[in-house]
């Protein structure tokens, strides 16, 4: 069995690694200053962040074409037919639904197209988890109930400093956002699990204070002390990025994966200050080939 995913998911593994586990990459695309980069091939998150921060104007993005997908499915049908294509929430990108457009138009593959209903890291999780069990020989209905039990046990939830990237980018409406701009509020927003979509957990009148009413957000989830596995994302704020490491540190035993930059993609519509932080019972893990 073969993996597919999308840059989004944010599977940090060096390219060796992927490539020992048959994780294959779709890039997501952004446009900027009238330039188009593939991610992860045309152009790198530590590139694309300061370009961002730079301009005035606001990034597009888009999904890969159901041929982008086709055309992949077809070269790995010729080795292994059976393919397991992993990608962020349906409820905010179209990827999903290119997958499964790109899946129907090459009938010699034998893919199933998995939505994780959520974005970034937690999705990474799942496509990680994937891979290791294929590697391992597990049977598709043994991996699909692994990266179930991970999706539905992990929790993501980020802030960030501006708003003007989210009201360009539609994930939240022009009023609400002009109006928690004038008044200097910083959300604190997670993906819901049923449909995959964004959801306000709180507020917070300063970028500490959000930060720290992340971690505050995970001791509502498990009690102090709890071991977790945790990571940490930000899009070209490592400060920010740190304050977090240091507040979940206070509250729980954590088993830290690297701190990493966020999906440029995904960082398009969030801005240049976002940090975040993804957290799962480290005993949700137990079994899992390494």
């Amino acid at each position: 069995m073969q993996i597919v995913t999308d840059s989004g998911t944010d599977v940090h593994l060096p390219q060796d690694q992927l490539k020992a586990l048959k994780i294959h990459v779709v890039p997501l695309v952004v446009t900027l200053g009238g330039k188009s980069y593939k991610e992860g091939v045309d152009i790198q998150a530590d590139k694309f962040y300061p370009m961002l921060e730079a301009t005035d104007e606001l990034p597009v993005t888009s999904q890969p074409s159901a041929g982008d997908f086709a055309k992949i499915y077809t070269e790995l049908a010729k080795t292994d037919p059976e393919i397991l294509s992993i990608h962020i929430s349906s409820g905010l990108s179209g990827t999903f639904a290119s997958a499964t457009a790109g899946a129907a138009l090459v009938p010699e593959a034998k893919v199933t197209v998995v939505d994780t209903k959520t974005l970034s890291a937690p999705a990474g999780w799942q496509v990680e988890a994937a891979a290791r069990c294929a590697k391992a020989g597990w049977s598709k209905a043994q991996i699909m109930e692994s990266i179930h039990k991970i999706g539905d046990a992990t929790d993501v939830i980020y802030t960030l400093k501006e708003l003007k990237y989210l009201i360009h980018g539609g994930r939240i409406s022009h009023m609400k956002g002009l109006v928690a701009s004038l008044l200097n509020i910083k959300p604190m927003i997670g993906v819901e699990k049923v449909k995959g979509t964004y959801v306000q957990h709180g507020m917070a009148r300063s970028f500490a204070g959000a930060v720290r009413g992340l971690s505050e957000y995970a001791a509502k989830k498990f009690p102090e002390g709890s071991a977790l596995r945790v990571q940490v994302l930000h899009s070209y704020n490592p400060e920010g990025a740190q304050m977090l490491v240091d507040e979940m540190n206070k509250r729980f035993k954590c088993n830290w994966l690297p701190t990493g930059l966020l999906s440029l993609v995904l960082g398009a519509h969030v801005g240049p200050s976002m940090v975040g932080v993804v957290f799962a019972p480290e005993e949700v893990f137990a079994g899992l080939p390494s």
